[in-house]
C-alpha cells in the first residue's frame, strides 16, 4: 500500500513539471487537460482584440473606395505611360485684337448722325446697320445714278427704234450707228454712278431698290458692319457732324485674338514661326495658339523682335489690353514613364503616387527624375501600363491621412 501511494505521487509530480504529458495518462491520474496554445485568430473570437481592423477597413497605406465614389471625386485613372519632358522659355506679352478681325467702320459721306442703332458691347452680324447719316453729297449721288439709269433706258429705246428702220433700209445708217454709241456711253455713265453707291457702301440690292425709294430716302446714309463680331468703340454721339473719313463704330471679332510680344535677342535661336505656344492670361486663363508672326528685325529702342501669337478665344476669355505670358516650348527629351505634377503627392518627405486597386487605390513610394512645369519622370516606383490617380490626389492624401489617425488609436 505504501508503495503504491509513493508511485502515484511520483508520477504526480512528473505531470506536474512535464505538462506534455499525454492526456490519457493525465486523465488516468484525475489531472485537467493539458491546456492548448491560442492562435491570434482564436484569441480574437468571439471578442475582437483591441486595435483589430474591421472588415471593411482598408489595409495600411490603402484606401477604399468605389468607382462612383472616384466619379464624385472627379479623379481621373489613367494608364502609366511615356512622354517627353519639354523646355520652355517664358516671355511676357499684350492681349490685342486680331488685325485681320477688326473693323473701323467710317461715316463714307460728310453729313449729320441722325440714329445710332448700336450700343458698345452690342453683337452684330455683318450687314447690320449700325448707325444713319443725311448728308446733301449721298443725296446728290444717289440723284446722278437715278438720272443716268432713265436717261439710258431713253437711250436703249431710242436705239431699238433706230436699229430697227436701219434693217427695213427706212434710215440711214448714220443715225443708226449714232443711236448705238449714245446707247454705249448711257451705260457707261450709269455703270460709274453705280461704282460710286458702291464704294459709299450700298450693296446691289439697296441700289436696285433706289427707284422705288420716296425722295426723302435719298439723302440717308446708312452705315453697315462690314463684319460679324461686338462693338468696342463708337466714338460719335446722336446729332453730331461727321466727315467722309470719321470712325463712326469699331466693330471686333473676338473669337480669335492676338498676343503680341517682345523676344529679346537671346531667346531668337529658340522661338520660330508656327511653333505652338501656351498661355497663361491674367486669373485662371489658359490658352494655346501658334507664333503666326516673327520680325525679321530688332526694334531700334528695345533691341528686340516682335512676335505675334493667334490665339482661338471663342469664350473670349482674353481680353485686349491685358498682360498674358508665353511659353514656347523650346526642346524636347523623351522619357520611358512621365506622370502629371497633379498626379504625385509628399508624405513624410517622400514622393508618392496613388495606383489603383480592385477596392480603391494604395499608396505607392517612387523616385522622380526629370520633369517641365507639367509632368515629372518616374525612374522607379510604377510600371507602364498601371493605372493611377492623374487628378485631384489630394482627396487621396486627405482619405489616406483620416485612415492613419484612426489606426493609431
Amino acid at each position: 500500500m505504501i508503495a503504491l501511494l509513493a508511485g502515484g505521487g511520483l508520477m504526480l509530480g512528473v505531470a506536474v513539471l512535464a505538462p506534455q504529458v499525454p492526456a490519457t495518462l493525465r486523465s488516468t491520474l484525475g489531472l485537467a487537460p493539458t491546456p492548448q496554445p491560442v492562435t491570434p485568430a482564436q484569441a480574437a473570437s468571439p471578442a475582437q482584440a483591441p486595435g483589430q481592423k474591421d472588415e471593411g477597413e482598408a489595409p495600411e497605406g490603402g484606401i477604399r473606395m468605389t468607382d462612383e465614389q472616384v466619379a464624385t471625386a472627379q479623379i481621373d485613372v489613367v494608364e502609366a505611360g511615356s512622354g517627353a519632358v519639354v523646355r520652355r522659355v517664358s516671355l511676357p506679352g499684350v492681349v490685342a485684337a486680331n488685325a485681320d478681325r477688326l473693323a473701323r467702320v467710317p461715316a463714307r459721306v460728310a453729313g449729320i448722325v441722325t440714329m445710332l442703332h448700336k450700343r458698345l458691347g452690342d453683337q452684330v452680324a455683318a450687314g447690320d446697320v449700325l448707325a444713319e447719316i443725311e448728308s446733301a453729297e449721298i443725296a446728290t449721288i444717289k440723284g446722278d445714278y437715278l438720272a443716268a439709269l432713265r436717261t439710258t433706258e431713253l437711250v436703249r429705246v431710242t436705239f431699238e427704234r433706230e436699229q430697227r428702220l436701219w434693217q427695213r433700209r427706212i434710215s440711214a445708217e448714220q443715225d443708226f450707228l449714232k443711236a448705238r454709241t449714245d446707247w454705249q456711253e448711257a451705260q457707261i455713265r450709269l455703270d460709274l454712278a453705280r461704282q460710286k453707291l458702291a464704294a459709299l457702301g450700298l450693296g446691289s440690292a439697296e441700289v436696285e431698290a433706289l427707284p422705288r425709294q420716296p425722295v426723302e430716302a435719298l439723302r440717308r446714309q446708312a452705315v453697315r458692319a462690314p463684319i460679324a463680331g461686338r462693338v468696342t468703340s463708337r466714338p460719335i454721339v446722336l446729332g453730331a457732324a461727321v466727315t467722309a473719313e470719321a470712325e463712326v463704330y469699331t466693330v471686333a471679332d473676338l473669337s480669335s485674338i492676338w498676343v503680341e510680344m517682345a523676344v529679346p535677342p537671346s531667346d531668337l535661336t529658340f522661338v520660330k514661326e508656327g511653333m505652338s505656344v501656351r498661355l497663361r492670361g491674367e486669373g485662371e486663363t489658359r490658352g494655346e495658339g501658334r507664333i503666326v508672326f516673327l520680325s525679321p528685325v530688332l526694334d531700334a529702342e528695345t533691341r528686340s523682335a516682335r512676335a505675334v501669337v493667334e490665339v482661338p478665344n471663342p469664350a473670349g476669355e482674353f481680353r485686349p489690353g491685358g498682360f498674358a505670358t508665353a511659353e514656347v516650348a523650346t526642346a524636347e527629351q523623351p522619357v520611358d514613364l512621365l506622370v502629371p505634377r497633379g498626379a504625385v503627392q509628399q508624405i513624410e518627405g517622400e514622393d508618392v503616387v496613388f495606383v489603383r486597386t480592385p477596392d480603391g487605390f494604395e499608396k505607392r513610394e517612387v523616385v522622380l527624375g526629370r520633369g517641365d512645369t507639367d509632368g515629372v519622370e518616374v525612374v522607379f516606383g510604377l510600371d507602364p501600363g498601371e493605372r493611377y490617380a492623374a487628378t485631384n490626389t489630394f482627396v487621396l492624401k486627405a482619405e489616406l491621412g483620416k485612415s492613419e489617425a484612426e489606426h493609431s488609436h
